[in-house]
């Protein structure tokens, strides 16, 4: 008869790998994707590296699910955000403020999304973490453009290149920003509130304004 986990058994391993994926995110913020060996996430966690590998067979499978559970918590944020503007070029400046102002708050964090060496299969996430964040403006800008609040354009087009801006516009101060203090605890239970990088308080409203004024409308502050 083949061994079935009871319900104890399985709530342990649960929350086992629940403290595994909370202690990868805090060294992923410390010292990106090279920190995250699978021996110092273990160290982090409380537990054995061979008890780790009952929950991610390699390295590469913990990425993935570390960068899914980063993205999502990021898409949520922008998703609030957005829900609180009227009209298509406020929701679409929603996207871009929340989603530069929260990088640059967690530089480290950040630059391990967007562009630290990683394995391919963090490639292949990165390009499905662009593609939603993609599709979000792409929609509002196709109701803006239905609207006639902007000219035509291909929205699905628009909004691919504004991505791609924004993430390389990001890409030099993340770079620059200083590598935050480690956390000493094991098995953290939630982050450090994220402080604002010095000589980053103009990105924002730079990176907002550019987009506004490439889709092709008014930006607030023309005059």
């Amino acid at each position: 008869m083949a061994y079935r986990r009871t319900p104890a058994v399985q709530a342990r391993l649960d929350a086992q790998r629940e403290a595994v994926l909370q202690a990868a995110v805090l060294l992923l913020a410390e010292r990106g994707y090279g920190g995250c060996t699978m021996a110092a996430v273990a160290d982090r966690a409380g537990i054995a590296t061979g008890s780790l590998y009952q929950h991610f067979a390699s390295k590469a499978e913990l990425s993935v699910q570390l960068f899914r559970r980063v993205v999502t918590r990021e898409m949520a944020a922008v998703d609030a955000a957005v829900a609180l503007r009227e009209g298509p070029r406020q929701r679409i400046a929603a996207v871009v403020e929340t989603f530069a102002a929260r990088a640059l708050r967690a530089p480290r964090l950040a630059y391990a999304l967007l562009v630290e060496p990683a394995d391919a299969v963090v490639d292949s996430e990165r390009l499905v973490f662009r593609r939603a964040f993609r599709d979000v403006i792409a929609t509002e800008i196709a109701a803006a453009v239905a609207s006639g609040e902007l000219p035509e354009q291909d929205p699905v087009l628009t909004a691919a290149a504004l991505v791609g801006a924004v993430g390389e516009a990001l890409a030099g101060p993340l770079a620059a920003a200083p590598a935050p203090a480690p956390v000493a605890t094991a098995a953290p239970t939630r982050t450090a509130a994220p402080t604002k990088s010095a000589g980053t308080t103009d990105v924002v409203p730079a990176l907002v304004s550019f987009t506004l004024r490439a889709l092709g409308g008014r930006d607030d502050s023309d005059a």
